[in-house]
């Protein structure tokens, strides 16, 4: 399909692989839920699935990109962004159910306050709604040692959602799952790393922003409900991997270099641990995984691209949550000490 003739102000893109079942199930919410001056893009990341013929034949007016092979998550976006022009772009999973009401409030936002540069709503889980969703819940944080967390997720213990967190406030980092963003912005920093493929790139990409003087926020008055494990089950070698190998991308690239001699050398033992932890509950995949990341990392660090900062952002949490978590027994965000935070 063509690059639109007129750019429209916000293009709500859903970038989909395979997941035929998942656009059957969710579009309705989404296309009923769509504003004045807002449109919807489904990209195709290379689909074996019947994901093309179900669209046009039961949504022949969403536009839609065709990609000719599948380039991850982050290389998909990439390609099919490049393609769009909005003011705004809304990068949204395809198992994402909508709330009617979830698109304006993020516009009035951005709107609103043009020093940030990307939000994302609140996000519950679709088949425990009343609790957080993983992957992103109230708004995304990260430790100083770069492990990530949630305003309502810790690790894997997800919060019921009782209202603690429906103030707008800044965050580290917004989820790709749900993320809204400048697309001046976007492109100015590069896009999403397509080098992580999956996983962790949009903390990145929000890095960046803080990198570069941007904010970014969660507007919990949005919301919307996540099924999570779309692309991998959550249990999965392959998401581990990811994750290990990723979150090496992450230190290497966004920590001022004289700081990252020690966070290497403190994240080795994490690692250990976790590997051994996998080895005892006998997930000996996950056990491997770690190793293959470490080694694909020290491989692969040569073709990352530093950013070139100095300091870490004030935003980052200045204690660590590993030990905030298992050694102090802090299960909840708000558990926290928020001092740290800034």
């Amino acid at each position: 399909m063509s690059l639109m003739k007129q750019r429209v102000k916000t293009a709500v893109v859903i970038l989909n692989w395979n997941g035929k079942l998942f656009l059957e199930k969710f579009l309705p919410s989404v296309t009923q839920s769509m504003i004045e001056d807002s449109e919807l893009w489904v990209a195709d990341n290379a689909s074996s699935d019947d994901s093309i013929d179900f669209l046009q034949r039961e949504y022949p007016n969403i536009k839609t990109l065709k990609m000719k092979e599948n380039t991850g998550f982050a290389g998909g976006y990439n390609i099919a962004l490049k393609q769009i022009d909005a003011e705004y772009y809304v990068l949204l999973n395809s198992d994402i159910e909508v709330d009617p009401n979830w698109l304006k409030p993020l516009v009035e936002f951005m709107d609103s306050y043009p020093d940030y540069h990307a939000s994302q709503p609140k996000i519950r889980s679709y088949s425990d709604r009343d609790h957080f969703e993983y992957a992103g819940a109230s708004g995304g944080h990260i430790d100083y040692l770069g492990f990530p967390f949630c305003r309502g997720r810790l690790f894997s213990h997800t919060e019921k959602d009782d209202g603690q967190y429906n103030d707008i406030q800044d965050v580290f980092w917004a989820t790709g799952a749900a993320m809204m963003v400048r697309s001046e912005v976007y492109h100015q920093l590069g896009g999403l790393d397509d080098q992580f493929f999956a996983h962790m790139e949009e903390i990145d990409f929000c890095w960046r922003v803080w990198s570069n003087n941007g904010k970014i926020a969660v507007v919990p008055q949005s919301e919307v409900f996540h099924v999570g494990g779309g692309s991998l089950p959550k249990q999965s070698s392959k998401k581990t991997y990811l994750n290990f190998r990723n979150n090496h991308y992450l230190i290497y690239k966004n920590y001022p270099k004289y700081l990252q001699k020690s966070i290497f050398r403190k994240r080795w033992y994490f690692d250990m641990i976790a590997a051994v932890k996998f080895a005892m509950a006998g997930h000996f995949g996950d056990f491997k995984a770690v190793f293959k990341a470490r080694r694909h990392f020290k491989q692969n660090k040569s073709k990352l691209m530093h950013s070139g900062a100095k300091e870490l952002p004030d935003i980052i949490y200045k204690n660590s949550i590993v030990r905030d978590f298992y050694l102090r027994s802090k299960k909840k965000f708000s558990d926290l000490d928020q001092s740290l935070f800034s």
